[in-house]
């Protein structure tokens, strides 16, 4: 075997915008790249990562990533030492020609690596927000669709208390009010997974501006409304949107996104969140002694929508879909935009990365795992997500790996919503009435206040303390909370009827209540509730929409919008039942059953969610192919800390 060929060394100059390429000749097959600024250079890759067995070069190789030629160039951490493929073995020499098929494992993080590999100069020293003023404002004007959706979440509370009798001329029932606020959950549950089959076909951002159409009708509709039937119908609009925005959002938010900075950026999403819900609060609070002010808060949602919708009109599409669609050279715009490189470099390694990650994507979904290939092309390709028995749907739910991380995906999604936070959010107000609080809204901004800083906190803490160890630490809390909470109701007893409107409910107390109960009782149930947000936000309220981490990229769409519709069928129950069970069995064991969800959901997180973070897309695939990667993960994140 002829011997392998010198590799190329890399310098970078101090003042150079893209790194030199020279080429020295040595004897020995491996020479080390010149020292290089750590932070500019990452191998940023998709893991097609077989483990190939190893030819003689044919060509120089270039180590550090520049040129993007290099075998096992990618710099996954930033450190400036080359790391490993796809695979986890040290790849030193190039194969003559790609693998005639792809491993199982697809990666989409920085030094993943093709094992042939697809390096880039296009990391730098980010700190805690990082990147450049470009990707942060698409990320923000993609974000308020998140403020649409917590604003829409925490107005609806207000308006519970202060509708009255604006609505069929009478006063709203438990039903009228479990279904006002219910059918945003069920018509979201339709929308989410239709809105990932439209925007593989249309386009990310043309679903992003649908959704604010609907967003912007649902509002008026709303603030219109003169029967019960038509607040529903406005509600249900609303859903639609929200269901078509929470899927396809943060895939827009992410598929923008730098590698060293996309979880920061979809944890932007929750920020936007539950501002949105502060923000929905503070004006409810403001009208809530406004004659048909109610009708100010629901028609004021449309605000956002329209400024979104003009706003977009400017915006990119994603450079992945436009691959896809054959826009290469709108993709490299795009990316060079994002990038801020001065040349073309990036742009085109990116774009070649991208192109060789939809070939593999194809090639696996063009074959049933039990039956002969499909026809090749972009059109059979989206028909193939839609079939039942498709390669898409048989890999998802027969491969060992991507079953247990759709397992993974859903248990954190359903137990996001069925420890009844939401239930929190959108009945605060009457919850607040029931304690005869003087300003029931005002006393839930303070919850919402609280549910935006922790969700902060949990920005800057996600990535250091790690997904597995905060949910562990944080669900216990929950539960304990929601405990106190449970005995703070059985001191309390609560008025025969809920007030209708934003006024104490002093007068609606039995005389029995001694005065005592009157006084702690809805003290600690606040206190109790405030912990449990902080808690929740903390954890479980952000760490399930980093769910496209669990799943190889032939899979992801797929996968995130199973995830995303069992949140949503879940949010459907809980505000569908929320309101019954406090009248049928009180409400201190409506708050003991959220307790003995959240404890139940403690003990599976234990057991089957390894520890992600620090792991490229590829690796969180290997925990999973063999079994839940618990124990193992754990070690790794403990040893990737010292």
């Amino acid at each position: 075997m002829p011997p392998p060929q010198a590799i190329d060394a890399v310098t970078q100059s101090p003042t150079a915008t893209a790194a030199t390429t020279t080429t020295t000749t040595t004897t020995n097959p491996i020479v080390e790249p010149a020292e290089v600024e750590p932070s500019h250079r990452h191998g940023h890759g998709q893991g097609h990562g077989q483990e190939l067995e190893l030819q003689p070069m044919t060509a120089p190789i270039d180590p550090a990533g520049d040129n993007g030629a290099g075998v096992g160039a990618g710099d996954r951490d930033g450190d400036g030492d080359r790391d490993r493929d796809g695979a986890g073995a040290p790849l030193l020499e190039a194969p003559r020609s790609p693998p005639p098929r792809y491993s199982e494992q697809f990666g989409e993080r920085e030094g993943d690596g093709f094992g042939y590999g697809y390096g880039d100069v296009v990391g730098t020293r980010t700190g805690l927000l990082g990147g450049g003023w470009f990707i942060w404002a698409l990320t923000c004007s993609a974000g308020i669709s998140g403020l649409l959706f917590g604003y829409d979440t925490g107005v609806i509370s207000s308006t519970l208390v202060s509708i009255g009798s604006d609505l069929s001329n009478r006063n709203l029932t438990t039903l009228d009010k479990s279904l006002i606020t219910s059918c945003t959950s069920l018509f979201a549950l339709i929308a989410s997974p239709l809105a990932g089959i439209l925007g593989d076909k249309l386009g990310r951002k043309p679903v992003i501006l649908i959704a604010d159409v609907l967003f912007v009708l649902g509002a008026l509709w709303q603030a219109a409304a003169t029967e019960v039937g038509g607040m529903i119908v406005g509600r249900s609009l609303v859903g639609l949107a929200v269901g078509g925005a929470s899927l396809i959002t943060p895939l827009y938010i992410s598929e923008l996104s730098p590698p060293e900075i996309r979880g920061r950026l979809v944890t932007m999403l929750s920020l936007f969140v539950t501002g949105g819900q502060v923000v929905a609060y503070v004006f409810g609070w403001m009208l809530s002694t406004t004659h048909a002010g109610w009708r100010w808060m629901v028609g004021l949602g449309a605000l956002p929508g329209i400024i979104q919708l003009s706003i977009l009109l400017f915006l990119p599409e994603t450079p992945r879909w436009l691959v896809r669609a054959s826009k290469t050279a709108e993709a490299k715009r795009v990316l060079a935009k994002i990038y801020g490189q001065s040349t073309t470099r990036t742009a085109d390694q990116i774009v070649r990365a991208i192109e060789l990650e939809i070939i593999a994507e194809d090639e696996e979904s063009d074959t049933d795992a039990n039956g002969p290939p499909k026809p090749r092309g972009r059109t059979s390709t989206f028909l193939l997500r839609l079939l039942p028995h498709s390669g898409t749907w048989t890999t998802l739910f027969r491969t060992p790996g991507t079953r247990r991380a759709l397992t993974i995906a859903c248990l954190l999604q359903g137990l996001q919503q069925l420890c009844g936070f939401n239930s929190l959010m959108y009945f605060s107000a009457t919850i607040f009435s029931l304690l005869s609080f003087s300003s029931p809204t005002l006393t839930s901004l303070s919850v919402a206040i609280t549910n935006f800083l922790f969700t902060v906190l949990a920005f800057s803490l996600i990535d250091r303390l790690g997904r597995r160890a905060i949910l562990l630490a944080t669900i216990p809390i929950m539960t304990t909370a929601l405990l106190l909470c449970a005995i703070a109701f059985s001191l309390f007893t609560p008025p025969t009827s809920a007030p209708d409107s934003d006024t104490s409910a002093s007068s609606a107390r039995p005389a029995e209540q001694t005065a005592t109960a009157a006084l702690i009782a809805p003290l600690l149930i606040l206190a109790s509730l405030t912990i449990y947000t902080a808690a929740y936000a903390s954890g479980i309220g952000t760490i399930p929409w980093q769910q496209s981490e669990l799943f190889p990229l032939r899979v992801r769409a797929l996968g995130s919008a199973l995830a995303t519709a069992t949140n949503w069928a879940a949010n459907f129950v809980v505000g569908l039942t929320f309101l019954p069970l406090m009248e049928w069995v009180s409400p201190g064991w409506t708050f003991v059953v959220y307790a003995v969800v959240c404890a139940a959901g403690e003990a599976a997180v234990w057991g089957v969610y390894p520890e992600m973070s620090g792991l490229g897309l590829e690796e969180v695939g290997g925990l999973l192919r063999e079994g839940w990667g618990v124990e193992e993960s754990v070690r790794g994140f403990r040893d990737r800390g010292r």
